[in-house]
């Protein structure tokens, strides 16, 4: 039993303390801290979740970008612009070559050679012109022709290939979704870049130029056909196509930068999420284990002191919450604890007097000689066993009282209509006794939001405990004013009033200042069950000696004085 006061009166350690633990929970749960280290994916189920979910959103995005392929679409787009506009500049050459007035055959020679004009246009590395003539047979082609350097242009920066070549496993990646996810076209006939490039003629000999592509294993071909007009008509056909696989190179590498981003962007978030898992699963972890300790009380790391919670109530989200409310849940633990071991404690030195009464009683009959000691004890054994059934209905009630309060629904009520019934079955009592009743209630209803039955409860055993206390030609007096947010319930009484002594105590369980002649008619839980009631609806109740004046503390009272605090 020493041991289990002990424990019960430990305290909950709060703030900084925890960062000091004493005790074989508290030491256990620092080494496990220690074994974790920042984060263990492997017994953190929490920590794990977080970082699949981050990893997974930056494979989904990057996985649908490269799916989408907006970057290949807008080079394709510009490279198919500037080969066309390249084809009718080419074109205009040939045509401003010319003769104004001669006849011309681009096959034969005639009024212009081919070979020379092609020869003198700069053409950069990777461009094929082919030139035909309207029955579609060649007559020049750069494969013929060895031309013009193009000019260097310098201010362009120039990509350093190395920094865009990607590891093996990521290009085998990439190759792996695009024949997962994406669409691959079939591959066109293999043509050689003559036969491509004349397979254009017919699509353009209405006068406007054409774009065309052609996907074969080596890469994409891009070509671009316009016809090349004379003073009689059409003369022939030029042609301009890229090298195989051009644009897809320039994809490739787009590609590779993209995944070398994705690669940062992957690094990254596992860091972040390993530091966000610590800030989260850690503490979680932390509460979790502490509540755990606490829960199996055959635990061989129970320690004799408290269970300590983590302070981490200085963190501004939900972990600080849960922490503030699991420590103040654990302090409510133990001072119901307490309670109740106070409460059991008082019970058994509160029953033990009547059976000390009962016994010497029943003892003493054995003896008795005379009908009249008989009939004594017989009324001694009679009070005692009433005080005793007194005792138990009282202790069984207040018991009861907070898992009651916690399970009935609180109601909207008119508590002036509630004074006013009881204060006429009151009244009927004092009258009896020959003690005046006086109420003084406000007309206008008082709606409050509580369990009416218990409040009455606490009306009723103040208005019982005033007329007992009270004689013929005393008074008792109820009445009731609302102040702004709540509302005051007064009842006084013209009686002997309360010792100064006993003002604190007189809401203590089995305390009881009453006349020898009620000795035993009370079990002394009254005020203090009206008390628990009050304070579970928010209010405050107190108790105070009635004087003739305030600044005289040493007078006689002229009575007593309960008032209880309600909120509205």
């Amino acid at each position: 039993m020493t041991n289990r006061r002990a424990s019960a009166r430990a305290d909950i350690v709060l703030g900084e303390d925890w960062d000091r633990p004493a005790g074989s929970v508290e030491s256990e749960l620092r080494a496990a801290r220690q074994r974790r280290g920042v984060i263990s994916l492997n017994r953190s189920p929490l920590a794990r979740k977080i970082i699949m979910f981050n990893l997974l959103s930056i494979v989904v995005l990057v996985a649908g970008v490269l799916y989408l392929s907006p970057f290949r679409d807008s080079l394709v787009q510009q490279r198919e612009r500037a080969l066309a506009i390249e084809a009718q500049l080419l074109a205009e050459v040939f045509e401003a070559s010319l003769p104004e007035s001669a006849p011309v055959n681009l096959l034969t020679g005639d009024g212009i050679d081919p070979d020379v004009v092609l020869g003198r246009i700069g053409l950069a590395d990777g461009v094929d012109v082919f030139l035909f003539d309207p029955n579609g047979t060649l007559v020049t082609s750069t494969a013929d022709v060895a031309g013009t350097p193009a000019r260097p242009v310098r201010g362009l920066p120039r990509q350093a290939d190395d920094a865009l070549i990607m590891t093996d496993f990521l290009n085998s990646s990439w190759r792996a979704m695009s024949a997962l996810f994406g669409a691959q076209p079939a591959d066109a006939p293999r043509l050689s870049p003559e036969e491509f490039a004349r397979s254009l003629i017919d699509s353009a000999r209405d006068g406007a130029t054409v774009l065309h592509r052609n996907a074969s294993g080596a890469g994409t071909v891009f070509a671009a056909a316009t016809p090349v007009d004379g003073a009689t008509g059409t003369l022939g056909f030029l042609v301009v196509s890229t090298a195989a696989g051009e644009i897809d190179e320039l994809v490739r590498m787009e590609r590779e930068q993209l995944l070398q981003m994705f690669v940062v962007a992957l690094l990254v978030s596992i860091g972040l999420s390993l530091v966000l898992a610590s800030t989260i699963a850690n503490p979680l972890s932390d509460l979790a284990a502490a509540a755990e300790l606490g829960r199996d009380k055959n635990a061989r790391k129970m320690s004799p002191t408290r269970v300590r919670i983590p302070d981490l109530t200085g963190r501004p989200d939900e972990i600080g919450r849960l922490s503030g409310a699991l420590r103040g849940m654990v302090a409510a633990l133990y001072d119901r604890i307490d309670a109740n071991e106070q409460f059991a404690a008082d019970v058994s030195h509160e029953i033990k007097n009547p059976l000390a009464s009962l016994r010497s009683a029943v003892g003493t009959m054995r003896v008795a000689r005379t009908d009249d000691q008989r009939n004594r004890l017989l009324e001694v054994i009679e009070h005692d066993v009433q005080r005793l059934d007194r005792l138990v209905s009282d202790i069984s009630n207040a018991s009861r009282l907070d898992s009651e309060l916690v399970k009935e629904e609180e109601e909207e009520f008119n508590l002036v209509r509630t004074l006013e019934n009881l204060s006429q079955y009151h009244s009927e009592e004092a009258a009896k006794k020959g003690v005046e009743f006086i109420t003084d209630l406000p007309s206008e209803k008082i709606m409050i939001s509580g369990l009416e039955g218990r409040l009455a409860q606490v009306f009723v055993n103040l208005l019982g405990n005033a007329i007992s206390f009270c004689e013929e030609g005393d008074a008792v007096r109820l009445w009731t004013r609302r102040r702004e947010n709540r509302v005051l319930i007064v009842v006084e009484d013209t009686g002997p009033g309360i010792p100064e002594s006993a003002l604190t105590k007189v809401f203590n369980r089995f305390y009881s200042e009453r006349p020898v002649q009620q000795f035993g008619n009370h079990s002394g839980l009254g005020l203090a069950i009206s008390k628990q009631i009050v304070e579970a609806h928010g209010g405050v109740i107190w108790a105070e000696n009635i004087r003739p004046t305030d600044l005289d503390a040493a007078s006689e009272p002229l009575g007593a004085r309960f008032v209880v605090g309600l909120p509205i």
